[in-house]
């Protein structure tokens, strides 16, 4: 979380990260109330997002973060545009790969918090269920997307930046970009003021 935080405020071009979980955990949106996900969950390590969203399992999926600098004309796309493109890109990558996906109507009611469990508008959907979702957040640097993609191989993930674009150079992180994740995980991330804020 500290890294795509890093790289939110400091990247001057769009960036797709692709990440894997060392144990079992679980992420849970900026809103997210820390004690009942605790209790439904113990044993997991939990992490709290500045993304919005609810409630997701991490092990056997593909996480992702899309960075886009304010500059940039995605940035200036409204929430459910910029869902709707990314979203729309994973679905064809999974078609790609042999899977029909689609993306999801607005449901009926409200769902429990479960982000898997509850498909909200845009979600990409295969064989009747719910396979990538994603929370996002905008300030003044530009858009932060962070989002699973689960029920497929692990091994998926060496080719997912192709789902949205076509060319694209693979790096590593910076010294200041580390630096600076390094701070963000000591006096926010790493927290409990943070994971425990409502």
């Amino acid at each position: 979380m500290a890294l795509d935080e890093a790289l939110l405020l400091s990247t001057v071009c769009p960036l797709v990260r692709v990440y894997r979980w060392s144990e079992p955990a679980v992420s849970f949106g900026y809103f997210g109330k820390y004690a009942p996900i605790a209790s439904t969950w113990p044993g997991r390590e939990l992490v709290r997002r500045m993304t919005g969203g609810g409630v997701v399992l991490h092990g056997d999926d593909i996480t992702y973060s899309v960075i886009v600098p304010i500059s940039h004309p995605f940035a200036q796309m409204s929430a459910k545009e910029s869902y709707c493109g990314i979203h729309g890109a994973l679905a064809r990558w999974l078609a790609m790969r042999g899977i029909s996906a689609s993306l999801s109507h607005a449901p009926e009611g409200h769902g429990n918090g479960v982000c898997f469990e509850s498909p909200t508008e845009a979600d990409v959907i295969a064989q009747g269920r719910k396979v990538a979702g994603a929370a996002q957040r905008r300030t003044r640097e530009g858009l932060l997307y962070q989002g699973s993609v689960q029920g497929v191989p692990t091994e998926w993930r060496t080719d997912i930046a192709q789902a949205f674009a076509a060319e694209f150079e693979v790096r590593t992180f910076s010294a200041p970009e580390r630096n600076l994740a390094g701070h963000l995980t000591l006096e926010k991330y790493g927290t409990v003021t943070w994971l425990q804020r409502v």
